[in-house]
C-alpha cells in the first residue's frame, strides 16, 4: 500500500484568516456555477429591510461593465465604529465571516425574522468580487468605502447628505471575480424570477430590474400577493382550469397565543393550493423571503396539514371505498403552491440556504395549514367531495402499481422472521425496514414507527463479520438469515445479476447507538451489504439513520419560546451552545442529556429525530465511482481477521484521514 512521505509538523498547520477561507473553497459558502447567488445576498438584505417595514422600493440595475447595483430605501447599515472591534460596523459587515445583525432574534433584534442566519452573506460576496463600493445614507450622513479582492481600499468617509438625496438607505455595487465562476454570466430569467418573488412576497414593495446598456425597466408590484403571482405561474405552465378555487389562508401565532402553541409570535406562514388533474404541478417556496428551491421541513409541513385536513373530510363523509388506505402523497402529487414561512430562527442546510431543516417548521405550517383547510371544507363541502375524488384516485393508483410489483414475486418466499414487525403497505418504492440495534431500542422503534411503510428488525448483539464468510455459511448466523429473509434479497456477488424483483422495502436503513459500539454496529453491517449484497448498494437501497446523542433544553429567550434541540455529536452540540450565547443566554442556563442509547428514547422522541422523514437524517450509502480493487485491499485490511498488524499500523499513520481515503 502506497504511504504519504510528507513530513507533518507543527509548520503544516494553515490558519485561514478573514476572507481567505471563502477564496480558497468557495463552494462551500456559495453556488459556483454563475455569480447570481453572491448577488442574492445583497438582495436578501434589502428585502430583510422591506420585511422589517423599512422601505418601500429595491431597485436592481445590470452596468454596461457587468457590475450589478442593488439600492434600498431602508435604515443604512450602521456606519459607526463598533464598540468592541474599533473599526466602523459597515466594514465589518463586509469583512469578517460570521458578522452581522441577524443573530439577535430577541425582542431587541433589529431583524426579528430573517434569512441570514449563518453570518457569511455579504462578506462572501465582497470575497467573491474584483471590487465592491457601498454608499450608506443614514443619520443625516452620506458615507462611502470600496473594497477590492475583498480588501479596503477606500476608507470610510462621510458628509453630510445633499439637498434633495434620500435620506435613508443603502447601494450595493458588485463587480463578480470571473475566475471563482464556471460561467460570469448572471442568468436573467432566474434573475427576474428571483426579483419578481420578492415583490410577490413583499406586499406594497415595488422591485425594478434597469437594463443600463438598453435602458430597459421591469417592474414588480404584487397587491394580490400569492394568489395573483401563483395565477400567472399556472398559466405560464399551460394549466387553465382548476379542479377546485384555490385555497389560500394564512396564519401566524399571536401574542397571547405564542406561548400555549410554543411558537413565537410573528411565527407562522402564508400560502396558496391548487390542484389539477393533469400536467406538471407548480411550487415554490420561501423562508423569510429565501427562495428554498429543494423544499424542507415547511413544505412538509404544508403536506401533513393538507393530508391530515383530506383525510379527516373524507373520514367525516365516510368517502373512501373499502380496502383504500390514503398517503400523504395521495393528497400532495397533484398540488400546485407557493409558501411563504416565517421562522424566528430558521436551521438550512448549507451556507446556500436552499433546503430548510428547522424541525419545528414542520408542527408549525402543519397545525396552521389542517385548522384553516378543515374550515374551508366544510364551508365548501361540493369542492371538498371533488378533491377528495381525486386523492382517492391516486391512491387507487398507487395500490394498482404495489399490486403489479407483488405479482412478480415468487411464491417460493421464506418464512418472515417472528422478531420482525412489517408494514402494512405492499408499495415497495414507499417501504422502509429498520435494523434496529437491541430489543428495548427496537421496542420504541416499533411504538413509534409509521406502521403503514415502516418494519422494524430488532438484532440482537452484534452482527457476524462477514467480510470473509462464504456465501454457503452466512445462514448459520441467525442474525444474518433473518436480514437477508426480511429483505427479501438473496446474498450474491458484485458481477452477478440477482433476482431483486422479491425485494421488499425500498430503503433498508442501519439503526444503532449514537456512540463507539453502535458505529461498530454499522460498520460490520455496511460490510455485509458491500460483501454480500451489492446490488443494493449500488441502487440505492442503503442507508444509515443519524439519531441524536445529545439533546439539549433551551429555556426561552426573546421571542423564542423554550426549546427541545438535538445534536448528532459533540460538534454540533458546540455549534448549539454557541447559537444559544449568541441569543443572549448564560452559559448553565440551558439543561444537556446525553442518550446513552436508543433504548432511552421514548417513542415520540425516537419518531421526531430519526424516523419522521420530515426531520430525521439519513445517509444513503454509496460507492459511486470508486476504485473496486483498491477499495477490497482496503477493506481486506480493515477488516481482515489475519490483518490486526496492517490496521495497527495504518491506523497509527492515518486514522486521522480514514474519512477521507476509504
Amino acid at each position: 500500500m502506497a504511504t504519504r512521505k510528507e513530513q507533518y509538523s507543527e509548520s503544516s498547520i494553515k490558519v485561514l484568516k478573514g476572507l481567505e477561507p471563502v477564496k480558497q473553497r468557495p463552494g462551500m459558502y456559495t453556488r459556483t456555477d454563475n455569480p447570481l447567488h453572491i448577488i442574492q445576498e445583497v438582495i436578501d438584505n434589502a428585502s430583510d429591510e422591506a420585511l422589517g417595514g423599512h422601505g418601500k422600493e429595491i431597485i436592481l440595475t445590470l452596468h454596461t461593465d457587468q457590475s450589478v447595483s442593488v439600492e434600498d430605501f431602508g435604515r443604512g447599515i450602521p456606519v459607526g465604529m463598533h464598540p468592541e472591534e474599533k473599526i466602523p460596523v459597515v466594514e465589518i459587515v463586509f469583512t469578517q465571516l460570521h458578522s452581522g445583525g441577524k443573530f439577535e432574534k430577541g425582542n431587541a433584534g433589529a431583524y426579528a425574522f430573517s434569512g441570514g442566519l449563518h453570518g457569511v452573506g455579504v462578506s462572501v460576496t465582497n470575497a467573491l468580487s474584483n471590487r465592491l463600493e457601498v454608499q450608506v445614507w443614514r443619520d443625516k450622513q452620506y458615507s462611502t468605502l470600496a473594497f477590492e479582492h475583498g480588501f479596503l481600499v477606500d476608507k470610510i468617509t462621510s458628509k453630510s447628505i445633499p439637498a434633495g438625496d434620500k435620506t435613508a438607505g443603502t447601494r450595493v455595487r458588485v463587480w463578480p471575480n470571473a475566475k471563482y465562476f464556471d460561467s460570469p454570466v448572471i442568468p436573467i430569467n432566474e434573475l427576474q424570477r428571483l426579483l419578481r418573488s420578492k415583490a410577490v412576497l413583499l406586499p406594497g414593495v415595488k422591485v425594478t430590474l434597469v437594463y443600463e446598456k438598453s435602458g430597459e425597466v421591469l417592474s414588480w408590484y404584487y397587491e394580490n400577493g400569492l394568489k395573483g403571482y401563483l395565477d400567472e405561474a399556472m398559466l405560464q405552465a399551460g394549466h387553465s382550469d382548476l379542479l377546485i378555487p384555490s385555497f389560500d389562508g394564512e396564519h401566524f401565532a399571536e401574542p397571547d397565543r405564542a406561548g400555549e402553541e410554543n411558537f413565537a409570535q410573528g411565527e407562522g406562514a402564508s400560502w396558496i393550493v391548487a390542484w389539477t388533474e393533469e400536467g406538471a404541478p407548480v411550487r415554490e417556496s420561501y423562508v423569510n423571503l429565501i427562495p428554498t428551491t429543494a423544499g424542507g421541513t415547511h413544505e412538509s409541513g404544508l403536506r401533513e396539514g393538507l393530508y391530515n385536513s383530506v383525510k379527516s373530510f373524507i373520514d367525516l363523509h365516510a368517502l373512501l371505498p373499502k380496502g383504500v388506505k390514503l398517503m400523504p402523497d395521495d393528497v400532495f402529487q397533484r398540488a400546485s403552491f407557493v409558501l411563504s414561512a416565517k421562522v424566528l430562527d430558521p436551521q438550512f442546510q448549507g451556507q446556500i440556504k436552499e433546503r430548510l431543516n428547522s424541525r419545528d417548521a414542520v408542527r408549525l405550517v402543519s397545525g396552521f395549514v389542517k385548522s384553516a383547510l378543515d374550515l374551508w371544507l366544510n364551508q365548501h363541502v361540493d369542492y371538498g367531495k371533488k378533491l377528495a375524488d381525486l386523492v382517492i384516485k391516486q391512491a387507487q393508483a398507487r395500490t394498482r402499481a404495489g399490486q403489479k410489483i407483488e405479482k412478480r414475486k415468487s411464491s417460493g418466499v421464506a418464512v418472515l422472521p417472528g422478531k420482525l414487525t412489517d408494514c402494512e403497505s405492499e408499495d415497495i418504492i414507499m417501504n422502509e425496514i429498520f435494523l434496529v440495534e437491541g430489543d428495548s431500542a427496537g421496542g420504541s422503534a416499533k411504538m413509534g414507527r409509521n406502521k403503514e411503510y415502516q418494519a422494524i428488525l430488532p438484532l440482537r448483539g452484534k452482527v457476524l463479520n462477514t467480510w470473509e464468510t462464504e456465501r454457503d455459511r452466512l445462514f448459520a448466523n441467525n442474525e444474518v438469515h433473518d436480514i437477508a429473509v426480511a429483505i427479501g434479497v438473496d446474498p450474491h456477488g458484485v458481477n452477478e445479476n440477482p433476482d431483486l424483483t422479491n425485494l421488499r422495502y425500498g430503503k433498508v436503513c442501519i439503526l444503532s447507538d449514537a456512540d463507539v459500539d453502535g458505529s461498530h454496529i454499522q460498520v460490520l453491517l455496511i460490510t455485509l451489504f458491500y460483501k454480500h449484497f451489492p446490488k443494493l448498494i449500488e441502487r440505492g437501497h442503503i442507508y444509515v439513520s443519524r439519531p441524536p446523542l445529545f439533546r439539549v433544553d433551551a429555556p426561552a429567550r426573546g421571542k423564542k419560546p423554550a426549546q427541545k434541540i438535538y445534536a448528532l455529536d459533540a460538534g454540533e452540540l458546540t455549534a448549539i451552545e454557541d447559537k444559544l450565547k449568541k441569543d443572549g443566554l448564560k452559559e448553565g442556563s440551558w439543561q444537556i442529556s446525553r442518550f446513552k442509547g436508543l433504548g432511552e428514547m421514548s417513542p415520540e422522541q425516537l419518531w421526531d429525530t430519526t424516523l419522521n422523514p420530515d426531520t430525521r437524517k439519513l445517509l444513503p450509502i454509496l460507492t459511486g465511482a470508486i476504485n473496486l480493487e483498491n477499495t477490497n485491499k482496503m477493506m481486506d485490511m480493515l477488516m481482515g481477521k489475519s490483518e490486526s498488524s496492517a490496521r495497527r499500523n495504518w491506523l497509527e499513520e492515518h486514522g486521522n484521514e480514514v474519512e477521507a481515503d476509504i
